[in-house]
């Protein structure tokens, strides 16, 4: 039984479809999480969120008339559900003005890229404009297909290849 299988069971109340959809997504959904963000409370609020979503939205899964998978569902809810937690955390941390420093800190995307990729190429992917890299990272090192990524960064498909392509240039052109 696939993925998309067990989100059409969990749209109808089953519980241990749902069981089995996080017993087998959990793991990688973790993991990909913490490559975009070292904290782990704001890790497990973000899957406990993003399984209460799909047990709330499973009916909502169009995966078979979009040819989405219900992976590319589950990653598309948790990077929603990430973005919404820094900027609650951002809210929450905020330090009065007299406290601001003016030093730019690094985005958590750049700190965890940084841990996740090295030397020449790391630095090359960190040159990149923002939305090439964003395009790189989704597809590259979160094994996303073009139609995931597109999904997830909300641009049309057309979109995230002429990004790719432009992005695989430009690294090339860096590591030469």
């Amino acid at each position: 039984m696939d993925e998309e299988h067990l989100v059409r069971l969990v749209a109808k109340g089953d519980r241990i479809a749902f069981e089995e959809l996080y017993r087998r997504t959990s793991p990688w959904l973790a993991v990909r999480l913490r490559r975009r963000c070292a904290d782990e409370q704001i890790v497990a609020e973000v899957m406990q969120e993003t399984y209460l979503a799909v047990w709330r939205a499973a009916g909502a899964f169009a995966g078979a008339s979009a040819d989405g998978t219900a992976v590319g569902w589950l990653w598309t809810i948790a990077a929603r559900r990430l973005v919404d937690a820094f900027r609650r955390r951002a809210h929450q941390t905020r330090l009065p003005d007299a406290m601001t420093v003016e030093a730019v800190a690094p985005a958590a995307e750049d700190e965890a890229l940084a841990e996740t990729v090295g030397g020449d190429i790391g630095d090359a992917l960190r040159r990149l404009a923002p939305e090439l890299r964003h395009v790189l990272q989704s597809m590259v090192l979160d094994g996303l297909s073009v139609r995931e990524t597109a999904v997830l960064l909300g641009l049309p498909e057309g979109t995230v290849k002429t990004r790719a392509r432009r992005a695989r240039i430009a690294m090339r052109e860096m590591l030469a």
